[in-house]
C-alpha cells in the first residue's frame, strides 16, 4: 500500500486470540503469510520502478497466465516474480536480482520521518484532526533539524 506516497504498508491483526487469522482453515485464510509477502513486493515493485527497471506490475498477474488458488493463492506468481521466472516470449521477467541491495531512490521519504503509534487508532473525528496537526508539527520540527 502506499500512503500519501510515503511508500509503507500498515497491517495489523486483531487483538483478540478467538479471530479466525489464528486458525488455519483453507476456506477462510490460503496462504495466510500472502498479505505479508503482497506488501513487501509492493515495496521492492516500487524500488525497482524508481531505478527505472522494467518489471510487470505485481497485480497483473492474470496477464502472464497465473492464478489465484484455492489452497496456495498466488504463491507460484509471486515466487517467479521474486526470482525473475515470468516466461514470455522475449524471455523472463520479474524483479531483477539486483532490486534486493538497492536503497529507496528518494531518500526524502525516509529523511523526515516521524514515529507513529501503530496501535492507537483514532476513534473519532477530533482524535483524527489531533493526528493530522501531531504529524505535520513533528515533520515541520524534523525539518528545522535538518
Amino acid at each position: 500500500m502506499d500512503y500519501y506516497g510515503i511508500g509503507y504498508s500498515n497491517i495489523r491483526l486483531p487483538n483478540s486470540s478467538k479471530s479466525y487469522i489464528y486458525r488455519y482453515d483453507e476456506r477462510l485464510n490460503t496462504f495466510p503469510e500472502e498479505v505479508f509477502l503482497h506488501e513487501f513486493l509492493h515495496s521492492l515493485e516500487r524500488t525497482a520502478e524508481e531505478y527505472e527497471y522494467e518489471i510487470p506490475a505485481l497485480h497483473d498477474y492474470k496477464e502472464y497466465g497465473y492464478r489465484n488458488k484455492n489452497l496456495t493463492g498466488l504463491k507460484e506468481w509471486y515466487d517467479d516474480y521474486m526470482n525473475k521466472n515470468i516466461k514470455t516470449s522475449e524471455g523472463y521477467i520479474g524483479l531483477p536480482k539486483e532490486v534486493y541491495k538497492l536503497k529507496p531512490a528518494k531518500l526524502t521519504d525516509f529523511k523526515y520521518s516521524y514515529e507513529i503509534d501503530e496501535f492507537v487508532e483514532p476513534q473519532n473525528i477530533i482524535q483524527e484532526i489531533k493526528q493530522l496537526f501531531k504529524n505535520v508539527v513533528n515533520n515541520v520540527k524534523n525539518i528545522i533539524k535538518h
